[in-house]
């Protein structure tokens, strides 16, 4: 990419877009533009709304504050247990040290041994995990197979996501390939994207999920999936398709909050915090991005290229618009070498402040609040421009964000998604149990998912699931989370439960009082116990017309509808269990 222009490289381009578009736009930016510029700085882009947020507070206020170690792995990972907070306690003599130390191991994730988990999967039957794009393309695209076939490697990657989320030691990596998935959104059940869905996943989001924003950038770009997800595949300088340019800087970089409109390129006031790029980005800019990335393309036996049909990336120097452009500030020279284009846009993007503004606010509405600090983002966007082209730039920025005090502070501040609730309630119930393919009971798991809303990767526009609060408070979405929440309790799969309550109760609790029953699975579950009002509803439920101190229920399951204290023990302990799942104190974060 260029230096700044020369007035007559200036004319001339004009010249160039006034022809190719007709109309460059407003001279001046629109009423909504100028709302965006007038506070074209770090803290007030951070604390501009964009497409998912929404500060709204509905969970009681009287939480008690759990300890520092549950409050921390319940933000980190997809859900605090007794044995994830022996750890993180014995990593320190202090809050912040062990705070430190646990994110420093989890950034290593490389060494951290994780082969039971692998193996798991391979036990419950998952196939296509390990197989290469090549071998992926082979298997369940070239024969046109039937769909169980062609989507095995989608529902794998889907189902795959829930087991490495309860049952992974790596758990911050899962939650950041999560995150990554939702910021370059490609649905799962994508006809064309989800028979490959296998290598984005694990080849293009999981390898850079700490790394370099960036190389993944590029990784995205050319990944088969994306390319046939936004139609970039298929966008070429005879029918330009500009749906990858438009969400690459609308959701994957920049962001909404710094779109202009159409407005004139040449006219965009510059950055605050770095005059040398631009405020936002124009229409035009999303066209001459388009016309950057034509020619990135896939091998899929397009009838120019029979030949090439393995699933592979491929650049078309035939179909690529090889004329000068000019986007983001700056101008692209004409024929250029190949793929210079679009690496040159993505060095512009990488690079950009306000980019840096977009993902952090992102990252710290993840870990922290739907409200982010604007103080923390614009420090947090500093680190991330600054090593923008470090191998380690995520990490470095999420190593700055989480170690702040405001990380440390922060309770009660989000609310667990359906899917973080059912991964938190199998860690924290135990649950041994492995989502499979193809199995009755797994079947049945992933429809009730479905209606939560919220199963893997299934969001079906690009902007990915929203993460915030006021987009899962429906009653819907409650109802159908509770419902499934209750279920993990009742269920079992060929005669074993799904979480292992009595037997967990019958090895922990040694005399059954209502007290002591409601006293163990609120620490264990909530890590904490919840104010004497709220926790005397479960207590009086447990204990119906039984004394809750005294008063020892037994171990049966049979009817006794004129003594309630002895009426279906078994099924009103693990009811007692669901109530703390679908208690406000689980729920939040």
């Amino acid at each position: 990419m260029s230096s700044p222009l020369s007035s007559s490289e200036r004319d001339s381009l004009r010249r160039h877009l006034l022809q190719r578009y007709g109309a460059l736009g407003r001279a001046a930016p629109s009423k909504a533009a100028r709302a965006k510029l007038a506070g074209a700085s770090a803290a007030a882009f951070a604390a501009a709304p964009d497409l998912h947020a929404a500060p709204v507070a509905m969970f009681p206020k009287n939480l008690p504050k759990a300890p520092f170690a549950v409050r921390a792995l319940n933000n980190l990972s997809y859900g605090a247990t007794a044995q994830s907070v022996a750890e993180f306690n014995a990593l320190g003599s202090t809050g912040a040290q062990r705070l430190a130390n646990w994110v420093d191991w989890q950034l290593d994730w490389a060494n951290i041994d994780d082969s039971a988990l692998d193996a798991r999967l391979v036990a419950a039957g998952y196939t296509t995990l390990g197989k290469s794009l090549t071998q992926l393309w082979e298997d369940h695209v070239k024969p046109n197979p039937a769909y169980e076939i062609r989507m095995r490697p989608a529902w794998e990657a889907q189902r795959g996501a829930l087991v490495r989320a309860v049952h992974s030691k790596r758990q911050l990596r899962e939650v950041m390939v999560n995150f990554w998935h939702d910021h370059f959104n490609v649905t799962v059940g994508d006809f064309d994207a989800g028979p490959v869905f296998v290598h984005y996943q694990r080849d293009v989001l999981r390898p850079h999920a700490f790394g370099n924003f960036r190389t993944m950038l590029e990784e995205v770009a050319k990944s088969t999936s994306m390319l046939f997800y936004l139609d970039n595949a298929a966008n070429t300088r005879a029918g330009p398709n500009e749906n990858f340019a438009r969400e690459l800087l609308e959701l994957h970089t920049l962001g909404a909050e710094h779109y202009l409109g159409f407005m004139d390129p040449f006219q965009v006031p510059p950055d605050a915090d770095d005059p040398s790029y631009p405020a936002g980005y124009t229409d035009i800019d999303v066209y001459e991005t388009a016309a950057a990335f034509t020619g990135w393309s896939v091998k899929n036996g397009h009838w120019q290229f029979p030949n090439d049909n393995d699933g592979g990336f491929v650049y078309r120097q035939a179909w690529h618009d090889a004329g000068p452009k000019f986007l983001l500030g700056r101008m692209l020279y004409p024929e250029q070498p190949a793929l210079k284009d679009g690496r040159d846009v993505l060095d512009r993007l990488a690079s950009h402040p306000g980019v840096a503004r977009f993902i952090c606010k992102k990252l710290i509405r993840r870990f922290m609040s739907d409200t982010p600090d604007p103080a923390l983002v614009a420090s947090a966007a500093a680190v991330f421009r600054q090593n923008w082209r470090a191998p380690d730039q995520i990490a470095k920025t999420l190593r700055h964000i989480l170690n702040t005090d405001a990380f440390i502070n922060v309770w009660g501040a989000k609310a667990r998604r359906p899917f973080e609730s059912v991964a938190a309630a199998m860690r924290t119930l135990g649950s041994d149990w492995t989502l499979a393919v193809g199995t009755a009971k797994s079947d049945e798991f992933a429809w009730r998912m479905g209606f939560t809303g919220h199963a893997p990767y299934d969001w079906p526009a690009p902007n990915g699931y929203p993460d915030t609060q006021e987009a899962w408070s429906g009653s819907g979405s409650y109802a159908m989370t509770w419902k499934i929440l209750n279920w993990l309790t009742e269920t079992q799969d060929n005669g074993v439960p799904l979480a292992p309550i009595l037997a967990a109760t019958r090895n922990k609790v040694g005399s059954w009082t209502a007290n002591a029953l409601v006293d163990y699975w609120c620490q264990r579950i909530l890590g904490y116990q919840p104010t004497a009002a709220r926790k005397q509803t479960l207590v009086a439920f447990m204990a119906q017309n039984g004394d809750p101190a005294s008063y020892v229920i037994t171990d049966t399951n049979t009817w006794a509808a004129t003594d309630l204290k002895r009426h279906y023990n078994q099924e009103r302990l693990r009811s007692m269990v669901s109530l703390i799942l679908m208690s406000p104190e689980f729920l939040v974060r």
